[in-house]
């Protein structure tokens, strides 16, 4: 399979929401990317080139604090309850069945320690939920500096992101 072939990039979640960011392929390559505002990356997503080569997106490990139930103080239900104040105060987390996920964060740590669970500082890949009035779905295109397509400073262009007709698509 072609992506299996494709380049990578590495990126944290500060980078993958931006709409317009630069980086570096695992083949040095450099990519200026534009997207529509409020298009985030995802790990696992492609990034398709001017040049119509394949760039596999990566979720770069971060720090993160991890949150799981106390199983002498608590129960499963906690991340739940967890789950319902974080969201409230609009702050990425990613779900699990298992824990949750958030940036560093003190004073949300130990609200959380608060609350009879278990904080840990960890450095892992971070995905968050992408919320109520995300969208996501088909390819993106990453600009390569040399391509000398669109507007903007050299070697930038613009990014295309294609539905696809109702029908399955995968990468």
């Amino acid at each position: 399979m072609l992506v299996k072939r494709a380049s990578t990039v590495e990126l944290d979640w500060d980078v993958r929401q931006k709409s317009r960011f630069d980086a570096t392929d695992s083949q040095g390559r450099q990519l200026g990317v534009f997207l529509p505002r409020g298009t985030a990356v995802r790990g696992g997503d492609v990034l398709v080139a001017e040049d119509g080569s394949l760039i596999k997106v990566l979720a770069a490990p971060q720090p993160v604090l991890v949150i799981t139930h106390c199983g002498e103080h608590g129960t499963p239900f906690d991340l739940a309850r967890a789950a319902y104040h974080l969201g409230n105060r609009h702050v990425p987390l990613e779900l699990t069945p298992t824990h949750l996920k958030i940036e560093p964060d003190h004073v949300l740590a130990d609200l959380l320690r608060a609350m009879h669970l278990i904080v840990r500082e960890g450095h892992e890949a971070f995905e968050p939920e992408g919320g109520a009035y995300s969208s996501h779905g088909g390819h993106r295109h990453a600009q390569e500096p040399d391509a000398g397509h669109g507007p903007g400073p050299a070697g930038h262009g613009h990014a295309h992101d294609h539905g696809h007709g109702g029908h399955p698509h995968s990468h």
